[in-house]
């Protein structure tokens, strides 16, 4: 069985009078393990996608089935539940808490759940030493650089051991180097089984994944294996 299952998926907003379909009738599924990107200009649904497969917000229409569970038939507490067992969230601006260490910020997905603080604290640090932070655990993010604040966001997302991460434009902030550092993280997430999508305007960034769906004015236009030319040579060891 998939782990991502969408059909006929519609998601309109209205406004008065006007109605804006951004999503048209999208189906797709996703196997455990995948990694997939998803492409297409501004407007053209894959925000919209990313939010429904996240379940920050629901279709006007359709099915989305997220391991086995229908994710209509969750309230809002049942949603929160998903969210927190099911799925790993990056960003592209980070999200981090700005008062707090590294350390403090990995733990909080733990923290909702209830996890002792001692658990906590174990899970946060090896989370942060699997993303070559070992060195940083007690930096602010203001005083970390960039690339070293989404590998913080990436060990938030994965210290929960979530079977799903959904990156949204996670290197639209970094550079060309810090850029290769995390896709190589992905990468190595990858191959441990943690099935990922990530949104991204960029084609370099398409050659890292398997997959590739592409959208246009909220419907799904492709769906094809990523472009050659993976990057896995160009492997460079993140910085402590």
């Amino acid at each position: 069985m998939p782990i991502i299952e969408v059909k006929d998926l519609v998601k309109v907003y209205r406004t008065g009078d006007v109605e804006l379909h951004a999503l048209d009738g999208v189906s797709f599924t996703v196997e455990k393990g995948e990694f997939v990107c998803v492409m297409g200009p501004s407007g053209s649904g894959k925000s919209t996608m990313m939010n429904i497969l996240g379940c920050l917000d629901v279709a006007t229409s359709g099915t989305y089935a997220l391991d086995g569970i229908d994710v209509k038939e969750q309230n809002k507490a049942e949603l929160a539940d998903v969210r927190n067992q099911k799925l790993g969230f990056v960003f592209q601006g980070f999200n981090l808490l700005p008062r707090v260490d590294a350390i403090e910020n990995v733990e909080l997905p733990l923290l909702y759940r209830g996890v002792p603080g001692s658990q906590r604290h174990k899970a946060a640090v090896e989370a942060l030493e699997r993303v070559g932070l070992g060195q940083r655990l007690h930096h602010r993010p203001a005083q970390m650089s960039g690339g070293q604040q989404q590998r913080v966001a990436i060990a938030r997302a994965i210290v929960g051991r979530a079977p799903i991460i959904l990156a949204d434009e996670p290197t639209g902030n970094l550079d060309t180097k810090t850029t290769v550092e995390i896709m190589n993280i992905f990468t190595g997430l990858h191959k441990e089984g943690i099935t990922i999508i990530l949104v991204t305007h960029e084609p370099d960034i398409a050659t890292w994944s398997q997959r590739v769906l592409r959208f246009r004015d909220g419907r799904l236009i492709a769906d094809e294996p990523a472009p050659k030319g993976r990057q896995e040579d160009n492997e460079v060891k993140p910085e402590d």
